[in-house]
């Protein structure tokens, strides 16, 4: 398969084939036909006399400053050089990434302006695996991720810094070694590259493939802790979920029939005590299904905006340039905060359940342990679960909701979706390390339910488990088993479909 920058449409399966090689991607003529007329459209309002926003003016409040031909080239490198303002750690180089490639498939769709010569030396970046350094910090989401994407093609000038063996190099240094002379930026080129949401969107990307696991490895953890607290199947029955037919519950409601299918332990739930069993876990087709909701709309709105144009103003023709706020990062901003929640959600329900586990209830004893008093068991991994459920809560404050003012009031209302993107995937980083706690808990409730076997798909990810973290008889040191733990839910180790 090759997908055609330009011309096809991205997905997130898409996008992430072309990030790991798995799928090429090129431009082909169609695409290129579209970047070069584009760009004589420019050329002809450049030469005008007739004042067009980005092209033959002055940016943000200086956009009736009319800029004369002569000076058009300064003026794009002193656009980038005087946005490249991101403080902060480097965000990873597999988002930089992810932000050159979905911003060369922005580019390519014939509406910036931009020269070939341009979209060919991007492309070069990353055939030669030349990823530039990006800041994390800086951005407010709206005239695009300014300064973000000021830092990702500052290399095109020949300033600013490429990765080379997970260290910032600069990219002079990288740019001759590899035969690459800078480039001079052309009438509109600066901002089309500046103006745009790729930072804001690549973040979505990335949450959007580590939240499709962890809600699959969400039901997982779930039904493990069902049979370690040999719970009740029939809060999960097909026939309760047709009568409220919320997409995400129906689907999670399948998927915990498909992990109890031909257990014998959830067979052998015979506690007539137990009317009902706690929220966490009778409701977790509820919860799971809301956050899954919420990750389908944060999906549906991350691929359109991959297939968007998002840079300012938009060339129409050689007649026409369409100055709007096509760069503006709220329809990203409020469903990542939203996603944010949903993530938060399933972190919370997660800890209940590890509480749940340790109360010494329906034949488990207190604190997973058998010898409690001089042992204390696997008590306190559920501060760890509890502390970080809280800081998921103190990060699910919605940035799209604030809005501080920027460019002498120019730039009055800015989205702060860079804010939002960022901290999704900090509360998703959390999310990795309370799964990891609930299983360890789930795999030691259930050693208290044998010789009774779980299903198939249960004891495999048991064994899972048990090949890197040992039952607890004694106390002992836990942290290298949470280690271990972390390492396999970051590795996607378990078996989940």
């Amino acid at each position: 398969m090759t997908f055609r920058y330009g011309v096809d449409q991205l997905n997130l399966d898409t996008v992430n084939g072309i990030a790991d090689g798995s799928i090429k991607a090129e431009l082909c003529q169609q695409a290129i036909d579209k970047i070069n007329k584009s760009r004589q459209n420019v050329d002809v309002m450049a030469a005008s006399d007739k004042a067009v926003y980005g092209i033959n003016t002055g940016f943000g409040p200086l956009c009736d400053t009319q800029i004369s031909p002569e000076e058009t080239h300064l003026l794009q490198k002193n656009l980038l050089i005087t946005h490249a303002v991101g403080v902060g750690e480097p965000i990873a180089k597999a988002i930089s990434k992810l932000m050159l490639i979905t911003k060369v498939h922005a580019l390519s769709q014939g509406f910036s302006g931009i020269r070939l010569e341009v979209v060919e030396r991007m492309l070069a970046f990353l055939e030669l695996d030349l990823i530039p350094v990006v800041p994390e910090q800086g951005s407010v989401g709206a005239s695009g991720d300014l300064a973000p994407l000021s830092h990702l093609f500052l290399p095109l000038i020949g300033e600013g810094e490429f990765w080379q063996d997970g260290k910032p190099v600069p990219a002079a240094h990288l740019l001759e070694a590899n035969g690459l002379a800078p480039l001079e930026l052309h009438a509109k080129e600066g901002l089309a590259l500046i103006n745009g949401t790729q930072f804001i969107l690549s973040h979505g990307i990335t949450a959007l493939t580590k939240m499709r696991y962890l809600l699959d490895l969400a039901d997982l953890a779930g039904a493990m802790s069902i049979e370690g607290m040999q719970g009740s199947g029939s809060p999960f029955r097909e026939e309760l979920h047709a009568t409220r037919p919320f997409e995400g519950n129906i689907e999670v409601a399948k998927r915990m029939r498909m992990f109890f299918n031909g257990s014998q332990n959830m067979a052998a739930h015979t506690d007539c005590d137990r009317v009902q069993d706690p929220y966490s876990l009778r409701c977790i087709p509820q919860v799971h299904g809301a956050s899954r909701n919420a990750f389908n709309h944060l999906k549906e709105l991350v691929e359109i905006e991959m297939n968007s144009v998002t840079d300012n103003p938009i060339v129409i023709s050689a007649e026409e340039a369409i100055s709007g706020g096509s760069f503006h990062g709220q329809p990203l901003a409020m469903v990542l905060d939203y996603a944010s929640i949903a993530a938060a959600e399933l972190g919370n329900i997660s800890d209940r359940r590890c509480y749940l586990m340790l109360e010494g209830l329906h034949g488990l004893p207190r604190l997973l342990t058998t010898s409690g008093g001089l042992n204390s068991g696997m008590m306190i991994p559920q501060y760890a679960t509890a502390a970080l459920v809280t800081e998921n809560k103190s990060l699910c404050f919605p940035p799209s909701a604030d809005s501080v003012p920027t460019s002498m009031g120019q730039e009055d209302h800015v989205s702060m979706g860079s804010i939002s993107g960022r901290k999704l995937n900090q509360i998703l980083g959390n999310l990795e390390k309370i799964f990891a706690i609930e299983l360890m808990y789930a795999a030691q409730a259930i050693e208290f339910r044998r010789p009774n076997k779980c299903s198939d798909i249960i004891e495999e990810n048991f064994a899972i488990i048990r090949d890197k973290v040992a039952k607890l008889e004694e106390d002992r040191l836990l942290k290298p088993d949470i280690d271990a733990m972390i390492e396999l839910v970051k590795a996607q180790a378990f078996s989940v479909n």
